[in-house]
């Protein structure tokens, strides 16, 4: 843990108190610990993860560094609920070398550029925090020890969207990558499955 462990700031308190206990109670925890930041787009995952990674010393990674490159997006794999991820690489990848308790080596995907980047080193961590849409797809979920879910309603959700990706980006979101979310969302059954779920629709307005 890191020397201002606990420290945490009062606005992140206020904001997660039952979050901050939770992890605060795994880093106690003598088990190594890999953490699910799952939710909504806008909802505030990465920022999530970044305060508990400023808090407690901890690895995280980014769904979004996983999505599936070009000559992978079939009409068969994207017919599947939640089939634009590449969740075979992120469990070959991470996953596994995280249960050998080992460091990891990943590429992280672009998907502006369609390629894969620099080779990233992380070096092994008590706790890891995987964020991002899609992180509980059946595949991989089962490894994870506790899983968060993070809501917000739509009006807040468009608001925060456009203020973070701009009205071009945001047609995006509401015709394709949003109705993706909420069809993964729906038919998985995520939000069943998870050990707190937030709303956060007060906390970043």
């Amino acid at each position: 843990m890191n020397n201002n462990s606990n420290q945490y700031s009062l606005l992140d308190k206020v904001k997660y108190p039952l979050v901050f206990a939770a992890v605060e109670k795994l880093s106690k925890a003598s088990a190594p610990t890999i953490i699910a930041i799952e939710g909504r787009c806008g909802s505030g995952k990465s920022s999530l993860a970044t305060m508990l990674a400023e808090t407690f010393d901890c690895n995280v990674f980014h769904m979004d560094d996983f999505f599936l490159p070009f000559e992978m997006k079939t009409k068969e794999r994207l017919s599947k609920c939640g089939g634009n991820v590449y969740y075979e690489r992120f469990k070959e990848e991470v996953i596994k070398p995280l249960q050998n308790r080992e460091a990891v080596t990943y590429r992280p995907y672009s998907c502006l550029s369609g390629t894969l980047g620099e080779a990233r080193h992380v070096g092994f961590k008590k706790i890891t925090i995987v964020e991002g849409s899609y992180c509980l797809h059946p595949t991989i979920s089962k490894y994870y020890d506790y899983k968060i879910f993070l809501d917000l309603n739509s009006q807040v959700q468009q608001k925060r969207i456009l203020s973070r990706n701009g009205e071009k980006m945001f047609q995006n979101f509401r015709e394709k990558w949003i109705p993706m979310e909420e069809y993964y969302f729906l038919n998985l059954n995520i939000e069943a499955q998870c050990n707190i779920v937030v709303d956060t629709s007060a906390l970043w307005i």
